[in-house]
């Protein structure tokens, strides 16, 4: 089947069911790369099959792992104790994930790789992660512009570095430790707030020993080189930023009640649902259980009045990938919505605040748009709109699910791109009811 050029959403009627989160993306990517790093078969199950994962997969394999295909979202990953040097160049696809953390995979190992990535990937900031790895000891050639792909990387001989971070990023801590691996040391890592914590978590349940230290503010991370992995099962929990599509559906369309189940609920990655509590939304979560270490549980959301609030700058590192779809259901609250502390949106796959700020303004909604952050005015959004997403997978959906309660359709470009992170969106949304098609 051909894929549209556009995608439009209309105002539909209450959307209705149960539906299961896809498999988590931060935790796909740290399967497959810890599980090609460790000796040993790792069975993964309920992997993420997005373009940008596959990226992954394809990644490892080229680094001399076996990667197999047991069935949906059944993964079978066969490491040798560490990577080998690749045939050719590593093309991370649009996955900034995937190749900052293969970059710190594989700078413990005395290789030469060769990484790039497509067009939207190679605008991406790099030098926020190959720094703390030339300090490592990793050596980095740029072949065109720095901080840029393509970049090709030597790695071995690292000796571990006590690194603080400024903002708090898993990207960056978790090229760190994945060096530290394989560094000669103690490699520590201190974020002035906690990150997510994925690495960590699975570092250990691979058999590494991880130390964690509250601080006053954040926490400090050590890892000690030179130790091995193992193979180990891992069975990954529902990704909550996917989940967060069609509960934002629900509580922004009248008569609504969705129910995602599986959804990971681990403390530093529920922000968002911890902010729309407090604009007012009708979120319970049932039946709480562990999967794969981490808590889950199902998550319904039912159509809800919500009330605009300043969300705390020091939650960002706890939702930054969600501040697109909180936007768009601010956009329907009563009242003003303030996000700040969150830079870091302008150098994701686009400039998010840009995007969400524009689109926003094209559907009738009154934004402010600072440096470091934006103000959405609540009201009932007109739509009407197409909107530019500059391939940008979440500022798809996100516009997407406010076209769904808008007066007036909403068209977004480019929606290729949502197979990156959330393969059949369109499909379990309409299964809900949603009113999402090509033009």
């Amino acid at each position: 089947m051909p894929i549209p050029s556009t995608l439009t959403a209309r105002s539909a009627a209450a959307l209705t069911g149960v539906v299961r989160a896809p498999g988590d993306k931060s935790i796909s990517h740290r399967a497959l790369i810890l599980g090609a790093m460790a000796t040993g078969v790792t069975d993964i199950d309920g992997l993420l099959e997005g373009d940008d994962i596959l990226a992954t997969a394809r990644a490892v394999e080229a680094f001399g792992a076996g990667v197999e295909r047991l069935g949906e979202g059944r993964w079978r990953v066969t490491g040798h104790g560490g990577f080998r040097q690749p045939a050719g160049v590593i093309d991370c696809g649009n996955a900034g994930t995937g190749v900052r953390l293969l970059m710190g995979a594989a700078a413990g190992y005395p290789i030469t790789a060769a990484f790039d990535g497509d067009a939207s990937l190679r605008k991406r900031p790099m030098k926020r992660v190959t720094w703390p790895l030339a300090d490592m000891g990793a050596r980095f050639e740029w072949p065109g512009e720095e901080d840029r792909l393509p970049v090709t990387m030597s790695g071995g001989g690292l000796q571990a570095i006590d690194y603080r971070q400024i903002v708090a990023s898993a990207q960056i801590k978790s090229a760190i430790l994945l060096a530290g691996l394989n560094a000669d040391g103690v490699t520590t890592v201190t974020e002035p707030v906690p990150s997510r914590d994925h690495t960590e978590r699975m570092l250990r349940a691979f058999g590494a020993e991880v130390g964690v230290l509250p601080q006053a503010s954040g926490w400090r991370i050590t890892l000690r080189g030179g130790q091995p992995l193992t193979a180990t099962p891992v069975s990954v929990p529902g990704d909550p930023s996917s989940a967060a599509f069609p509960l934002a559906a629900a509580l922004i369309v009248p008569g609504s009640q969705v129910s995602v189940e599986g959804v990971m609920l681990n403390p530093l990655r529920t922000g968002l649902f911890e902010t729309w509590r407090e604009m007012g939304a009708d979120l319970t979560v049932a039946n709480r259980r562990t999967a794969g270490g981490e808590e889950v549980g199902d998550v319904t959301a039912r159509h809800s009045q919500l009330t605009g609030v300043v969300v705390p700058p020091d939650r960002a590192a706890s939702m930054i990938d969600e501040y697109p779809i909180l936007a768009a259901t601010a956009a329907f609250a009563e009242g003003r919505t303030v996000m700040r502390g969150i830079g870091e949106m302008r150098v994701k796959e686009s400039d998010r605040i840009a995007l969400m700020a524009a689109g926003l303004r094209a559907c009738g909604v009154a934004v402010e748009e600072e440096p470091e952050g934006f103000t959405v005015t609540g009201g009932p959004a007109r739509g009407g709109a197409t909107v530019t997403t500059h391939g940008d997978h979440r500022i798809a959906m996100s516009h997407l699910v406010l076209g769904l309660a808008a007066a007036e359709p909403v068209t977004v470009d480019e929606p290729a791109m949502i197979a990156t992170s959330f393969p059949g969106f369109v499909e379990l949304m309409r299964g809900l009811g949603a009113d999402i098609a090509s033009a």
